[in-house]
């Protein structure tokens, strides 16, 4: 029922992208960005399998890796993700987006496959060292490669749609996170249960399952799977990265155009590292993404991954269903929450990004109050809440870096400009992380407090920067309008001499 209910919501996705298409591409060019966007989307989505299976493997693994053993695993993961910005998201600048996403889903994978052999030797005595730092360390490779991922589709989205187009696409970015979101966590889950010793009343996929990786009669969990099924799917997407994605519209023989973002007429400026970095530093809109994007990454990773673990820990009676379904709620609601907001920024709020933002940020914090009210006394409102606050801080986080950073970094810095803003997505995430770790071991009712001021922050952020656009974007919008009168105008003078 599950995947139904995903590759139902994907057809969905697939005939909007379509369906929309304001600036009235061609068929023919509308097919080929399917073609350049698609695959590079899946592998992002399994790049999401492939971090968050340290999740799925903590609860597999039970008090071979306590809370606070997992919270600085993650933490230092997630702060390697957020540093290494400075060093991939230049690098991409430079040489394109497909050979960004090629290192991303190959270093990932290599990383998995090395988590999997240490915890197959660990489930058989056979690893003498410290599993902490062990994790530790082969997660921050692992996080390292996956931040090519974000950069490289952005850098590459930049050039084949147009700010008109982006919030729609942000929803789009939204929309693979969310799959990613579900595969790790719901296949993730799967993999977990199926690869246990003993299966009672096992179901059709695990009977399968067991038997193609041969796990009857074996003693002990093959909790490795967990690693090294998605390292496995991700060479897959890798070998079609590089065979299907163009940078350019024009490599893959259509010609360029204006996408009228914060790089036009300055496309024939080449900067160094150095100046790439110094321009994005010192771009203040850029500076306020990049502060609501690091209370993003506290909010959204604070309750995505510590729902999982704190719905395990704490008995849920009578809300069973989110915990046992935590990766399709997070992917469904995070896909309505992606277009609503995309949808809203494109068409109510003309291209700006932080009118809905600052909306979803309110809704944050009302529903982060709640959560903290109810905690011990309501399951079924503590999972109402802690999917609504997903679903809004996916949607924040895929139109701010997947569209606003890409915005106001133009095309020549887009990778930077994202890479910074997701970066600090990251930060936020190891303080959540390595915080909630420790914090939580003494009550769980510090787990909603933590989160209610990062919203308060984030609503003051996105009202300050409320009306902020490129300028070629605005002189575009006017342009635009401009047009859109002189056509009434028209009308208004032929329809009289049609009557006559």
């Amino acid at each position: 029922m599950a995947v139904s209910l995903v590759a139902l919501t994907l057809i969905s996705v697939v005939f909007l992208y379509f369906k929309y298409n304001p600036l009235e591409h061609s068929r023919k060019f509308m097919v080929r960005r399917f073609v350049n966007w698609f695959p590079m989307g899946m592998s992002y989505a399994f790049l999401y399998m492939a971090r968050y299976n340290l999740n799925v493997s903590k609860n597999a693994l039970g008090p071979l890796m306590n809370k606070e053993s997992f919270g600085l695993i993650f933490g230092a993961g997630t702060i390697i993700y957020g540093l290494s910005f400075l060093i991939n998201g230049p690098l991409v600048d430079k040489i394109g987006g497909k050979r960004g996403i090629v290192i991303a889903t190959l270093g990932s994978s290599i990383a998995n496959i090395a988590m999997g052999v240490v915890t197959y030797l660990l489930l058989n005595q056979r690893w003498p060292f410290d599993l902490t730092l062990t994790f530790a360390v082969l997660y921050s490779i692992n996080m390292f490669f996956q931040s090519y991922g974000a950069v490289s589709i952005i850098k590459v989205k930049a050039y084949w749609f147009h700010v008109r187009e982006r919030g729609i696409f942000g929803a789009i970015f939204g929309t693979l996170i969310s799959f990613g979101v579900y595969f790790a966590f719901d296949w993730g889950q799967a993999i977990a249960d199926a690869s246990r010793s003993q299966v009672e009343n096992p179901t059709p996929f695990q009977i399968a399952f067991r038997q193609i990786f041969a796990l009857d009669g074996k003693p002990g969990d093959a909790t490795w799977l967990v690693f090294f099924i998605p390292a496995t799917i991700l060479l897959i997407w890798t070998l079609l990265d590089a065979w299907l994605i163009k940078d350019t519209p024009a490599k893959a023989k259509f010609e360029d155009f204006d996408t009228h973002d914060a790089s036009s007429g300055e496309m024939h400026h080449e900067y160094t590292m150095a100046e790439t970095l110094k321009l994005v530093f010192k771009n203040p809109v850029l500076m306020m993404i990049a502060v609501v994007e690091f209370t993003t990454g506290v909010i959204r990773n604070g309750v995505m991954q510590w729902y999982f673990i704190f719905a395990k820990e704490v008995p849920q009676p009578g809300a069973e269903i989110f915990l046992h379904h935590w990766g399709l709620w997070l992917c469904i609601s995070g896909i309505i929450g992606g277009f609503a907001i995309g949808y809203a920024s494109d068409h109510l709020f003309h291209s700006r990004r932080s009118p809905p933002v600052a909306i979803a940020g309110g809704g944050i914090f009302v529903l982060a109050i709640i959560l903290l009210a109810t905690l011990y006394t309501s399951p079924v409102t503590v999972g109402v809440c802690a999917v609504g606050i997903s679903l809004l801080s996916i949607s924040i986080h895929s139109l701010m870096s997947g569209t606003a950073a890409a915005d106001f970094g133009g095309r020549k810095l887009t990778a930077t400009a994202s890479g910074i803003t997701d970066g600090f997505v990251y930060l936020g995430t190891g303080l959540q992380s390595v915080s909630l770790g420790y914090l939580t071991n003494h009550s769980w009712l510090y787990w909603p407090a933590f989160l209610i001021p990062f919203a308060v922050l984030s609503v003051y952020i996105a009202i300050k920067m409320w009306g902020h656009l490129p300028e070629a974007t605005r002189k575009y919008l006017v342009s635009v309008e401009k047009i859109s009168v002189e056509r009434v105008r028209v009308v208004e003078v032929v329809s009289p001499e049609e009557k006559n």
